[in-house]
């Protein structure tokens, strides 16, 4: 049996991405046959619709976020951080569900990326809400960068 592994979507060129695009990454298609992949999209998961205002992390990153010290909030001024958490939590669930300890994710989304620039940081960067959770819970992920 192949190895559970979690995907962003969108990587896998599902329309999810808060403008309504994709981020087809080849590399990740191709891994189809050698690891059972469990597409998942923290901000659709927490409640969000797709497209959606974007969104950035106030006060912080992500792993402030899932301390209570910052936020997030869309383009529109609204809070919208109890869906990134909600989300970050399903991924999380799914995770455990399926057996997954290694998790291929967006670069850059304040969601799932390991150096989200969408975040208020003294270093400019800095992690994505779902990226911080399941590096918690000891998932390795791998940042994939692809527009």
């Amino acid at each position: 049996m192949s190895v559970p592994v979690l995907v962003s979507s969108c990587l896998l060129g599902v329309s999810c991405r808060y403008d309504g695009n994709h981020s087809l990454a080849d590399e990740i298609v191709s891994k189809v046959g050698q690891m059972h992949l469990i597409p998942i999209c923290p901000e659709q998961l927490g409640g969000l619709p797709t497209p959606r205002p974007p969104s950035n992390i106030l006060n912080g990153d992500g792993e402030d976020v899932l301390q209570g010290r910052a936020w997030v909030r869309n383009d529109r001024g609204e809070d919208v951080t109890e869906e990134f958490l909600r989300g970050a939590h399903q991924a999380l669930a799914l995770a455990r569900l399926m057996g997954a300890q290694k998790a291929f994710l967006k670069g850059k989304s304040p969601s799932c990326g390991l150096r989200t620039p969408y975040c208020e940081t003294d270093a400019g960067d800095g992690i994505g809400v779902t990226a911080a959770l399941l590096l918690r819970n000891g998932i390795e992920i791998v940042e994939v960068n692809a527009e």
